[in-house]
């Protein structure tokens, strides 16, 4: 008797558990989208506003993520570096890097140029890069960090004209000697310089949370027509 019950009370149990884990994670996983539907309303507010003008250089350090700025000094027209397997369009290409060093300070920061096409036929060959020689002032969004892609083998060692997949700001800081900002510059303002700045639309993520919080509810409801759909066929089969 005891045993008849336990069969018959250990499919409820598994199937109450499963459905409290799916519903719980489910939930985590909505909360995490709305967190990041969040964020996503921040960014969109600090990239409507002015850009901020950067009167000293330590300024920079202050500033948050996807903030507008505008700054003046001078590109490091030696160590130009293309950040590899940044497709724009459906075209292969890179991002150009390179440092620019504040106006009246010591310090750096890496500036995303822009984007530039790969040469097809053969892929180190790089054009000629257009770079003012002088002071210039340019605008951009500041970002944390670069955007990462999927690394194909390893990375090549940074020097100045490199193809790389990846740039470590604190290593390009001890290779070049310059005082780097732990932030990197996209570049918006134009230039004559033929690179194209169409950076990538910011992404909180909330749909992959959402996506997420899907399948875990899917997971509960598939547990919960298991035992409803296998307790009826159990039933049929007593009568």
């Amino acid at each position: 008797m005891l045993k008849s019950k336990l069969i018959r009370i250990l499919p409820l149990l598994a199937t109450a558990i499963v459905c409290a884990i799916g519903i719980s994670l489910g939930n985590w996983q909505t909360r995490r989208a709305e967190e990041k539907d969040a964020i996503a309303t921040l960014i969109q507010a600090q990239l409507q506003q002015a850009p901020k003008v950067l009167v000293q250089a330590a300024d920079f350090d202050q500033l948050k993520a996807f903030q507008k700025v505008k700054l003046r000094g001078q590109f490091v027209r030696d160590w130009p570096l293309y950040l590899d397997n940044r497709p724009l369009y459906g075209v292969a290409g890179f991002y150009v890097l390179m440092p620019f060093k504040i106006e009246g300070s010591d310090r750096y920061v890496l500036v995303a140029r822009g984007w530039l096409q790969r040469n097809p036929v053969e892929r180190t060959k790089i054009p000629p890069l257009l770079t003012d020689n002088g002071l210039v002032e340019i605008e951009g969004v500041v970002r944390d960090q670069l955007d990462r892609t999927m690394q194909l083998g390893k990375s090549e060692t940074l020097k100045p004209a490199s193809i790389v997949q990846h740039v470590p700001l604190d290593e390009l800081s001890k290779l070049t000697g310059f005082s780097i900002f732990d932030k990197v510059l996209e570049q918006t303002s134009n230039a004559s310089d033929s690179l194209v700045r169409d950076w990538p639309k910011p992404s909180a993520g909330a749909d992959k949370h959402r996506a997420y919080a899907f399948q875990w509810y899917g997971l509960a409801l598939m547990a919960a027509i298991f035992f409803v759909v296998t307790g009826i066929r159990r039933g049929k089969n007593r009568k």
